[in-house]
Formats: C-alpha cells, sequence, structure tokens
C-alpha cells in the first residue's frame, strides 16, 4: 500500500499541510483514468461508493467499470482545492478539475466535491458529486 494510506492527517495542524494529503489522494483516482488502472480506482474507492454525475448514479463497480477498455482521460489539473473536516477520520474535499476526455478535442471543467473517510488505516472515498462549469477549459 501506499504512505498515502498508512500517513494519519493531523486534523490540529495546518490545513495546508492537510489539503496537500487529500488531494494528493484524490490526484490518484484521475491519475487510474489517465492510466486505464480500473484496479487503482477500485482500490482507492470504498464497497459503498456512490458517485453522483450528470448521467446519473454510480457504484464502485460501475466507476473502476469505466476502464473496462483502457484509459478515459488523456491529462487534467486539480485546482481551486479546500477541504472540511467533517469529524474524527471523514473529510469533504471539494476542488475544480480541468481534465481531457479520450478523443476529445477540448478540455472540459468541473466542480468536484468528495467525502473521504478513514478505516483500518486506510482512507478511502466514499461520496464524489461532479458538477460540470458551463465552459469549454484548458489543459
Amino acid at each position: 500500500m501506499s504512505a498515502l494510506y498508512g500517513r494519519q492527517p493531523n486534523m490540529q495542524a495546518d490545513p495546508m499541510t492537510d489539503l496537500a494529503f487529500f488531494l494528493a489522494l484524490e490526484t490518484r483516482v484521475w491519475q487510474a483514468l489517465v492510466d486505464g488502472d480500473a484496479k487503482a480506482d477500485s482500490a482507492l474507492l470504498a464497497p459503498e461508493f456512490l458517485g453522483v454525475y450528470a448521467t446519473g448514479f454510480s457504484d464502485r463497480a460501475e466507476h473502476a467499470g469505466q476502464l473496462s477498455g483502457g484509459p478515459t482521460v488523456t491529462r487534467f489539473a486539480l485546482s481551486q482545492a479546500r477541504f472540511v473536516p467533517l469529524g474524527v477520520g471523514r473529510v469533504l474535499l471539494s476542488y475544480h478539475a480541468q481534465f481531457v476526455r479520450i478523443g476529445a478535442g477540448q478540455g472540459e471543467g468541473m466542480y468536484v466535491s468528495s467525502i473521504w473517510e478513514q478505516r483500518d488505516g486506510a482512507w478511502l472515498n466514499t461520496f464524489s458529486q461532479d458538477s460540470s462549469t458551463a465552459a469549454p477549459a484548458p489543459v
């Protein structure tokens, strides 16, 4: 397992320190989309993961299943990140994502909110909701 899984963020520390930790976890989800790595994607999601997207709801199997044909994203950039502790071992991370889908001629943008929960020393994504932006986004 990655060092990210074993490290305990300090909720009393400077928020930017913990923000970087959770943003690194979220980046791993995006990197799995670039790599087409369904196993890495699934490992970051809780068994009861719920995704809420413009296309509908998604569970962990569906989220990882989108990678059955390979990568879905060519590149991405995350910005404007912030987080809110929701209690012991639970954090809401929100950020803006710019990305390019495989075969797309232009980039897209969306705001994303994800809930990460600590379980048995591992941090897992239990919920994610995307809100598309109106204008195409350069990446």
